[in-house]
């Protein structure tokens, strides 16, 4: 890989997968790759997982990393081309460019505005950052996509069911949320799991939250939830916000979507996942999160190889 920004990025993901579940029994087997290179990470909005398991497994291919969070360590970044910078000291022309020089691959998280879905879905800010960066790019999350998350899910997926051998049915399930979130993880997920044959796959949403078709695919729409979860192996709860109505706030009551222990209880004993942070009692109950079947630790920890094995097929690369 010389860069990567989606999971077309990817030439074979059965691989991908296999070589992360390889790669976590052995974590410091490829230090010999990363000794001497050196990998920035670089954040436009607040991180936890994404931060941390990026400086993990840096740290498992014996590599050096820096961490530059935009909206404390840095001038403030002007990312409109043409501006008159009477407000903002530094362009994202220049910044990028220099990060670059600094580094031997830059990762990248950023976010969408939720204010205008055309810019966000052209990918505007990250299509410049690949554009002036002079090393290859990971996307550790960007506007429309956050691919590390959703390898870390396929990951975890294939270690519960072994996908590999036998069908499962996955649940994408929107759940309520008291803010207008992303479409990054669901749109990824909806994009990723589509390249596994072995997964039967079904988005449960209400009508007002269908995906961008250009990542939802063909996947199998289903409005009514308790529908959705019959027979299902995994439930991923995730809210996203409209597409239709972009970054707006429905004012509706969707407090029944919420995951419970009852609608759990329909499924084929189902593994709960959600990427993290979770609001407990407005996205799912306590008592699920808190079950055996929830699987949400170890899928966070599996943040660690989706991104150690990307890291490891670009310094491969560079090599």
């Amino acid at each position: 890989m010389k860069n990567f920004f989606s999971v077309e990025d990817v030439p074979n993901v059965y691989h991908l997968i296999q070589e992360a579940i390889s790669i976590k029994q052995k974590p410091y087997d490829y230090q010999y790759i990363g000794k001497n290179k050196t990998i920035g990470l670089v954040f436009f909005n607040p991180s936890l997982r994404t931060r941390i398991s990026c400086q993990k497994a840096c740290f498992n291919l014996g590599c050096h990393t820096w961490i530059l969070d935009l909206n404390k360590d840095s001038w403030k970044i002007e990312m409109n081309d043409g501006s008159i910078m009477k407000m903002k000291q530094e362009h994202i022309k220049e910044a990028i460019s220099v990060m670059s020089r600094y580094c031997d691959i830059l990762a990248v998280r950023t976010f969408p505005n939720l204010l205008d879905r055309d810019d966000d879905y052209k990918e505007t800010i990250f299509k410049k950052i690949m554009t002036y960066s002079q090393v290859p790019v990971i996307n550790m999350e960007s506007a429309t996509l956050h691919p590390l998350q959703s390898l870390a899910d396929l990951i975890t997926i294939a270690e519960y069911s072994s996908f590999f051998k036998k069908k499962s049915k996955v649940v994408l399930s929107w759940a309520p949320h008291v803010n207008p979130l992303p479409q990054s993880v669901a749109n990824s997920f909806a994009q990723w799991i589509s390249k596994i044959e072995q997964i039967d796959f079904v988005i449960s949403c209400p009508k007002e939250y269908h995906l961008c078709e250009k990542f939802s695919l063909k996947s199998k729409i289903i409005h009514h939830q308790n529908e959705a979860f019959l027979g299902s192996d995994f439930i991923y709860a995730k809210n996203w916000s409209s597409y239709l109505y972009y970054g707006k706030v429905i004012q509706k009551d969707y407090s029944d979507w919420m995951i419970t222990e009852q609608k759990m209880n329909i499924t084929n004993q189902a593994k709960f996942m959600h990427c993290l942070p979770v609001r407990r009692n407005v996205v799912v109950e306590d008592s699920v999160l808190d079950s055996p079947n929830s699987i949400i630790l170890q899928q966070a920890e599996n943040r660690i190889f989706s991104a150690q094995i990307v890291f490891l097929k670009i310094l491969q690369f560079l090599s």
